[in-house]
């Protein structure tokens, strides 16, 4: 009679109540790292270490010797061990075992996994036959059981957010940055145990404009290429290669889903004021003031406009147009459109209100000047390239907008000018 195992009771809780939420399991799951942990906890159960004092092993060191299968191309089993093992963002056993866990539940092939070692007699030896769940025939069966319920389960996860899996199951908030090229961006970098942070975000920069950037923050990747691990220096010398080209960052945030510290980020914080004492966790962009009337489309906060109407100008883009051709618009007296308003990293969205469908994009190189009406401090206007493909016959067209205030009018026309002031260089 096969032996009562806890760690198998907690793993068919965890399953029921992951199916019970219904839809895809994600990132933000509430009963998602419960279940890696009892994942975890059982792939290590009597695991048997060296006697004569080689590496400790762990579960990862038997996966990543599980014969690679037939010779008709990679399984998605060994595509998903090679990822994990290749994989820049982790450093250790630990690190590589857990991303492994993450993309087999999301590939299904844990089950795949776990029979290939009861197939394999000299990995089988890793596990103690008595203290195990692995090496035991009788407890092998259930937990082969309740994995196979788990591929039938859909997991929606963040694969590329594994950089802090050598140290914690608790993964940091991920976010993607995509800014255009500019000289100097204006991020103060300081290095921490391998880790890039964000010091500072120097005033009127390209990432103050742009507003996704906080001091705090960890850069964690550059254009794909990772910094896990990175050496003093590493980030901008990457940048500098990249001058002049557009920029991808993935960033960690330093503050958690729930607002607070992301928690295995203190030790390093704590490092960080010791080597900066008058460093700070940034809370928000420097100029956002409470209270400013925006909306919110996708996590990000987007200005409420009227869209008065557009005309055309000519061949001549020039800030000085926008004195006839803003007054030409208000005097058709058309009904205004409310739109939704997003200044971008590297360009311009216009959104219908009601149902948040875009309207249109103009990229920083098509914009060729931004001014306001001195008539009605709440009214702005931009010109764009009606043919940006063909400038050598290109007109403009100019775009008129009605904000609710007069310094909601001013920031709109400081954040337009400072996008497409730092890419003109490049154009």
């Amino acid at each position: 009679m096969a032996r009562k195992e806890p760690l198998l009771s907690a793993l068919k809780g965890g399953v029921l109540r992951l199916r019970e939420g219904g839809g895809p399991c994600t990132d933000t799951s509430p009963h998602l790292t419960s279940l890696c942990q009892l994942l975890e906890s059982i792939l290590r159960k009597g695991l048997q270490q060296p006697a004569w004092g080689f590496r400790r092993r762990d579960y990862w060191h038997w996966l990543e010797q599980l014969p690679t299968g037939t010779s008709g191309g990679p399984t998605p089993l060994s595509a998903s061990i090679q990822q994990a093992g290749s994989c820049q963002g982790v450093r250790t056993a630990q690190g590589r075992g857990r991303h492994f866990l993450r993309l087999a539940l999301q590939r299904k092939v844990l089950a795949a996994a776990v029979q290939q070692l009861a197939q394999t007699p000299r990995l089988l030896e890793f596990y103690d036959p008595v203290s195990s769940i692995l090496g035991n025939e009788d407890l092998l069966e259930p937990f082969l059981s309740l994995l196979l319920v788990m591929t039938e389960m859909d997991f929606s996860l963040d694969l590329q957010n594994c950089s802090f899996l050598d140290e914690s199951w608790l993964l940091p908030v991920c976010i993607t940055y995509e800014t255009v090229p500019c000289r100097a961006l204006g991020m103060v970098l300081r290095y921490v145990d391998g880790r890039v942070f964000v010091t500072e975000v120097l005033p009127e920069s390209q990432a103050e404009v742009d507003e996704v950037v906080l001091a705090g923050d960890i850069l964690d990747e550059i254009n794909g290429c990772s910094l896990r691990n990175a050496y003093n220096g590493q980030a901008g010398a990457m940048l500098q290669k990249l001058k002049g080209q557009p920029l991808s960052f993935r960033l960690l945030r330093w503050r958690w889903h729930d607002g607070e510290v992301y928690e295995p980020l203190l030790p390093y914080l704590k490092v960080l004021k010791e080597k900066e004492p008058q460093f700070q966790l940034q809370r928000g962009p420097r100029h956002r003031s409470e209270g400013e009337p925006w909306g919110l489309h996708g996590g990000r906060l987007l200005y409420n406009l009227r869209y008065l109407g557009q005309t055309s100008v000519g061949k001549c883009g020039g800030k000085e147009v926008l004195d006839r051709a803003i007054p030409t618009v208000l005097e058709r007296h058309a009904a205004a459109r409310e739109v939704l308003f997003d200044v971008k990293e590297a360009e311009v969205l216009i959104r219908e209100k009601p149902s948040s469908k875009l309207l249109c994009r103009y990229p920083y190189p098509t914009i060729s000047c931004v001014g306001r009406c001195m008539d009605s401090s709440n009214v702005f206007a931009f010109c764009v390239a009606a043919s940006p493909e063909s400038p050598d016959r290109s007109t403009f067209d100019c775009l008129v907008f009605a904000s609710s205030s007069e310094q909601e009018c001013e920031e709109i026309i400081r954040r337009i000018a400072a996008g497409f002031k730092h890419t003109e260089w490049f154009v």
